[in-house]
């Protein structure tokens, strides 16, 4: 079973979404998100669909009572993605922050996802 990870989100109604782009640091902001759901921080949603505007997505991030966006580098497409649909981000995670220099490298190393989720988790559960 999953660990559940307190997160100081104030909420149990927590959307997350990742930027899963190209680069190592977009494809790892997805794996970040993706755990982050299996612990319980949040639910995992479709950024592109907010791009998009595809209506259930909408009505879902819309629903949610915080947001959280996993952004790979500082170019921030999640979070932009989200604020230009109307949306607040509460928390905003970008994972070349986190000590990850950003390349074109597939094969992610998971030594560099792990830090990432911890440091990701670090910042979820301070305020």
């Amino acid at each position: 079973m999953a660990e559940e990870t307190k997160c100081a989100c104030g909420s149990a109604n927590v959307a997350i979404f990742p930027c899963a782009g190209a680069s190592n640091v977009g494809q790892i902001s997805n794996k970040i998100a993706i755990e982050l759901e299996k612990r319980n921080v949040g639910n995992l949603m479709c950024t592109v669909g907010i791009g998009a505007r595809a209506p259930g997505l909408m009505k879902s991030a819309e629903a949610s009572d915080r947001i959280i966006a996993v952004d790979g580098c500082p170019v921030n497409c999640a979070s932009k993605t989200l604020e230009l649909a109307g949306f607040k981000v509460y928390r905003h995670i970008i994972i070349s922050e986190l000590g990850i220099k950003k390349n074109k490298d597939k094969d992610l190393k998971d030594n560099e996802i792990s830090e990432a989720l911890e440091k990701t988790l670090e910042t979820l559960q301070s305020e």
